[in-house]
């Protein structure tokens, strides 16, 4: 890789390269319906979703889940998302944006909180690995924030400096990782937020992986 010092991608994965959010919301209605939750329309549960996800679901039980709830409803979230993510694809343009970046002489990464073993094999089978320096997923517990992954995964990488590294994701909690380590960060309206909750976070919010570039391309100058 070398000490090549110049602009860097950390791209999150669901609902930002991967177009997932329908079969995300399935599942999260799907988690939902264990406790007897009514389900959430695609705007609704946009105007809520936050991470650690227990607070999420907290907005909606109005306390926090048990223990034993939240393993509940995390495994049916996980076991039907699993069945219906194989219907998703690649969010518009992807494999075009992925090489055009790399071409210019860029280079780029993925971190999700989406588990390890699960998200290597998907990037693989998209054919995309090529593009990235490092692909990391989730190790551990499901459900919390990114800022101590981004601090790892920034760690691993050869010659990548933060203040020439943007974020793009589709969730407030994704600018809160950049700025954890002195990155910059663009938010995605494609993915689990309103573009009014994106705002709020007071970074770029675009609404196509285009624009998302085109800003990383102005922010790591």
């Amino acid at each position: 890789m070398g000490m090549h010092r110049d602009a860097h991608i950390v791209w999150d994965w669901n609902g930002t390269l991967f177009h997932d959010v329908d079969a995300v919301i399935g599942a999260t209605n799907a988690a939902f319906a264990e406790l007897g939750l009514e389900p959430l329309t695609p705007a609704r549960y946009r105007e809520l979703y936050c991470v650690p996800v227990p607070k999420f679901y907290e907005r909606l039980l109005g306390r926090m889940p048990t223990g034993a709830e939240w393993e509940l409803m995390d495994a049916t979230f996980h076991r039907y998302y699993t069945e219906h993510r194989v219907r998703c694809v690649l969010a518009e343009g992807v494999a075009e944006l992925l090489a055009g970046w790399s071409s210019a002489g860029h280079s780029q990464s993925i971190l999700s909180m989406y588990g390890h073993e699960e998200l290597v094999p998907l990037v693989r089978g998209f054919g995309i690995e090529s593009h990235f320096l490092r692909v990391d997923g989730r190790t551990g517990p499901s459900g919390g924030g990114k800022s101590e992954h981004m601090v790892r995964h920034l760690g691993a990488l050869t010659g990548v400096d933060p203040a020439r590294t943007v974020v793009i994701g589709d969730a407030a909690d994704d600018a809160l990782a950049a700025r954890h380590v002195g990155a910059s960060a663009v938010l995605y309206t494609g993915g689990s937020h309103s573009r009014a909750s994106l705002e709020a976070v007071g970074v770029p919010v675009v609404d196509t992986l285009a624009q998302a570039v085109e800003e990383a391309e102005r922010l790591a100058a």
